[in-house]
């Protein structure tokens, strides 16, 4: 994939414009409950600062009115735990846009909250141009946007005079194209979800590509349910029976397979007192919902992964939060950290099964992005990328 990198670039004494992705969760008292993004992307801020540069970053947090910064949206909490990172002060700058602030070689600054700039969600070509002036070079490192086209993450690549990704886009990029682009085979997807349709033009597309289409949660009863499975009070999507069937078909026809389950995990209600019971596919009780798969399903599977070249999980088997449902999920990581294969995950309920699993360090990439990371798989560009590709 071709587009500028930041480490390629000539830095000293250049002003660096950075899209990252800070967004991060705040507890009731404003705190941040969980750093990972902002860890994430201090590998590029500091790359800059060794190269001499004056270094802006900004991000979203939340979900802000435009014209309007509340105390909830400011980037402050984000700002302090910067600076500690980075062993240097982290100026917070308001009302940044015209350029009313100054930022020296060797300092950063963050940029409150660009999704409080009025005309940042319509990417407005207006505000982009004044903000693209603030800039020698503009990077983007916020994978996690990259299926908006905002200002700060699709328009300004088109207006400053450098467009360029940081480390972390192009290790998301590089990882996706590794994995859908040009797979080790045999490819093997495991898609799962609560919904077919949520899902859907990523099954299609991916029917199209893998070698094996995993199916799990309510989607893999939508496809029982087209199968003639009876599937009792099980969550499905009956009007999505046949897009179920033709998903199927389109893989026979490819010499692929939508492996099915043979066995289930049933319970006639969803808690963490449930009585689960393991039986057939074919013995579902008319008030069974089906809730995980079962061993001799999981095993199945896991022969299947173990002989994976490649492997692109999005979505848990099971309702894992629950024990007696956990099983499918935790049988699945298991056998993909076992797995030769290179392997790639991303979505936040799979990001959560991945760390509760133990399993984070035997995962070839996670990906930080969830709609960017579906949009990839579904074959879409993503608007950040092709305005940097386009400046490449």
């Amino acid at each position: 994939m071709e587009f500028r990198r930041l480490v390629d670039q000539e830095l000293k004494d250049r002003r660096v414009f950075i899209r990252a992705d800070l967004n991060v969760p705040l507890d009731d008292t404003g705190a941040i409950s969980d750093d990972t993004r902002i860890r994430a992307s201090v590998a590029g801020i500091q790359h800059c600062l060794r190269a001499g540069a004056a270094v802006m970053v900004t991000s979203h947090l939340g979900r802000p009115k435009e014209g309007e910064l509340r105390p909830q949206d400011s980037l402050a909490p984000v700002a302090h735990r910067l600076g500690e990172l980075l062993g240097r002060e982290a100026r917070l700058v308001r009302d940044w846009v015209d350029g009313n602030f100054t930022v020296n070689p060797g300092q950063v600054v963050v940029l409150e909250n660009c999704r409080c700039n009025p005309g940042e969600k319509a990417n407005d070509e207006g505000l982009a141009r004044r903000m693209a002036q603030l800039c020698d070079v503009y990077v983007n490192d916020a994978f996690g946007t990259a299926h908006r086209a905002e200002a700060t993450t699709e328009a300004m690549a088109r207006f400053a005079p450098v467009a360029c990704a940081g480390p972390l886009l192009c290790a998301e990029l590089d990882a996706l194209g590794k994995a859908v682009t040009a797979p080790r085979r045999p490819l093997v997807a495991i898609v799962a979800g609560s919904k077919v349709s949520t899902k859907l033009t990523i099954l299609e597309s991916l029917a199209q590509k893998v070698d094996q289409l995993i199916v799990g949660g309510g989607i893999a009863n939508t496809f029982l349910l087209a199968q003639g499975v009876e599937i009792g009070a099980s969550l499905a999507e009956p009007a999505l029976v046949e897009e179920a069937r033709s998903i199927m078909a389109a893989m026979r026809e490819r010499g692929a397979a939508v492996p099915l389950p043979r066995d289930v995990v049933v319970a006639t209600e969803l808690s963490p007192a449930a009585l689960a019971r393991t039986v057939a596919v074919g013995a579902v009780g008319a008030d069974d919902r089906i809730l995980d798969f079962g061993p001799q399903t999981m095993a199945e599977l896991g022969t299947m992964i173990a002989a994976a070249g490649t492997i692109v999980w999005n979505g848990p088997i099971g309702v894992f939060e629950h024990e007696a449902f956990a099983g499918g999920t935790r049988a699945l990581a298991a056998a993909i950290a076992a797995s030769g294969a290179f392997s790639i995950a991303g979505g936040g309920d799979t990001l959560a099964a991945i760390a509760k699993f133990g399993i984070t360090e035997r995962v070839g990439y996670i990906s930080t992005g969830g709609g960017a990371f579906l949009e990839f798989l579904e074959g879409r560009e993503l608007p950040a990328v092709a305005a940097l590709r386009a400046r490449a």
